[in-house]
């Protein structure tokens, strides 16, 4: 899709890590080095997943 806008919406954030862009302005990679509020939700969704495996061990 380039040179165009795409809106998409994603239950889980790593299903658009490979988005060139976020609502926060930037690439996954830029998004987490930021630390702003995309990594922090990031981060909040990988301690969820991180505590799911767990119990399910």
């Amino acid at each position: 899709m380039k040179g165009r806008t795409c809106l998409t919406i994603a239950h889980r954030l790593s299903t658009i890590k490979n988005a060139d862009r976020i609502n926060e302005e930037g690439t996954y990679a830029e998004l987490i080095a930021k630390n702003g509020f995309y990594a922090h939700l990031y981060a909040m969704q990988q301690n969820q997943d991180d505590i799911s495996e767990e119990m399910f061990k």
